[in-house]
């Protein structure tokens, strides 16, 4: 038996943006974006639709670390009336953020309780409502009930889960991401496409998750090259958008797998992107799961056909055209450090919902 669930409105298309007015309804509402003259243009016109935030909170930095997060979380507490309201306008680092100071309402002690503990807890949380406003094409977190945290100085990575942080709506504007430079748009599209990828080979797979993950898979693979070449092509970014939010749809009833768990010490170790962490090990991964369920060969022959071995290569093939070594030596990981990582990846908490094994990612390596 499985069962698929996801409660978020989703509002898709050029000019989305402009619903946001009618959706804060004027309710008091706290704005989490970033700094840059961009988003304070988008500020100013979500100001203009529905009256001043009660709070701007724009200082996020990538990869939101549990230290800034008690700071910004500290801030809401100080208000004279709270908000009833969270929206996010920005990459995934922003969503996630304004998921915790949501789940948080001025303490973040609470949510580190339930961070630390690995989610015992998170069923007392009660967020404020949040809307997500996407700036880029990658994160899928406005479709999902998690938020990342990260601990620097612990050299640590969490995940913050509960069925009460989906966004209540989701508004994804095309045209939000025309100005995310090239660097930016292949990593959060590497992103999206591990996300379908490790919601086909993980455990908790079941048949919507599975159509969301290889609609998105196929449109990734050939619309990322061109828009590469290509990054004010409207319908492109359009197309992105889209397979990033079948992408968030696939991984929300699944979470992610072993290419995530490999990725976590990358990042925190040697500071790679997050959507490159997650990427480059894809070819090695799909190569370790061939044969081993047969409904998971299926779901990846529908993206890669039915040679595999084949559509591993290309899928090399195309993270190396865009610039992303397969090698972990390109990524500042040794081949020691690197076993290691593999090993360890495969008990962490997403690694456990990896349907192949580790003896399967270390013939790879050898």
């Amino acid at each position: 038996m499985w069962t698929y669930h996801n409660p978020v409105r989703i509002r898709f298309g050029a000019g989305a943006f402009g619903e946001l007015g009618r959706l804060i309804a004027g309710r008091r509402y706290m704005l989490v974006t970033y700094s840059e003259p961009l988003f304070q243009e988008l500020a100013r016109k979500l100001g203009e639709a529905s009256g001043a935030p009660v709070l701007v909170i724009d200082d996020v930095k990538p990869n939101p670390d549990r230290a800034d997060l008690a700071v910004q979380c500290q801030r809401v507490s100080e208000l004279e009336a709270p908000p009833e309201l969270v929206v996010a306008v920005g990459g995934g680092s922003v969503i996630d953020t304004a998921k915790v100071i949501a789940a948080a309402r001025g303490s973040f002690g609470p949510v580190w309780d339930v961070l630390i503990s690995r989610g015992q807890g998170a069923d007392r949380l009660n967020p404020l409502p949040i809307i997500a406003v996407p700036t880029t094409a990658g994160t899928g977190s406005e479709v999902t009930s998690w938020a990342t945290v990260w601990d620097g100085a612990g050299g640590k990575k969490y995940s913050l889960a509960a069925h009460a942080l989906h966004p209540v709506h989701a508004v994804l504007d095309p045209d939000l991401t025309l100005s995310c430079p090239k660097g930016l748009t292949i990593s959060t599209a590497l992103d999206a496409l591990s996300h379908a990828l490790e919601s086909i080979w993980n455990r908790n797979a079941n048949p919507v998750s599975a159509l969301y993950a290889v609609a998105a898979a196929r449109e990734i693979l050939e619309v990322l090259p061109a828009l590469s070449r290509n990054l004010s092509d409207r319908d492109l970014r359009s197309r992105m958008l889209r397979a990033a939010m079948f992408s968030g749809l696939a991984f929300s009833n699944t979470k992610t797998a072993i290419a995530h768990s490999m990725s976590y010490p990358v990042t925190l170790r040697y500071g790679t992107a997050h959507g490159v962490a997650c990427s480059f090990t894809l070819p090695m991964v799909l190569r370790s799961v061939i044969g081993i369920n047969s409904e998971c060969d299926a779901a990846l022959a529908r993206i890669f056909g039915s040679n595999l071995e084949e559509g591993a290569a290309r899928l090399q093939g195309f993270l190396e055209e865009l610039g992303v070594s397969t090698r972990p030596a390109d990524h500042g990981v040794g081949r020691d450090e690197w076993r290691a990582i593999v090993e360890e990846a495969v008990l962490g908490e997403r690694g456990q919902n990896f349907i192949g094994s580790k003896e399967g990612l270390l013939a790879q390596i050898d």
